[in-house]
């Protein structure tokens, strides 16, 4: 096996990683915000656009936060600030009283992805 494939290996098993988690934490956060240049899961947004001459400004202030990146070496940070010229997409996930994912939940979805990479 080449290096090359050693390589393409490992970043495809990064990313299925990150995607098993993606699915595990998901329950856990109100909001998905996408930019142009990441996804991010979080419980508090703040957006503010603020208009430009010739083109839209947007500043996301996100607390509690989960950020899609396999190269991190922790996707759970407390606080995030992003600034873009770019489209933003918010997605709200769960309401107020929509109830979070439990402690217990998020355990179990965690065991059953990481059997599922055992099995594989």
């Amino acid at each position: 096996m080449s290096h090359l494939d050693e390589l393409d290996e490992f970043e495809a098993d990064a990313e299925l990683r990150l995607k098993k988690e993606y699915s595990a934490v998901f329950g856990l956060f109100r909001y998905c915000v996408l930019t142009q240049d990441a996804t991010y899961l979080c419980n508090k947004l703040d957006l503010q656009y603020v208009p430009q001459g010739s083109y839209p400004f947007f500043h996301l202030k996100m607390e509690d936060v989960w950020v899609w990146d396999k190269n991190r070496p922790t996707r759970m940070i407390p606080r995030a600030e992003v600034y873009t010229s770019g489209d933003v997409s918010v997605e709200e996930l769960r309401g107020d009283d929509d109830p979070a994912l439990s402690a217990d939940a998020l355990a179990e979805r965690m065991r059953e992805a990481l059997s599922s990479d055992d099995n594989e």
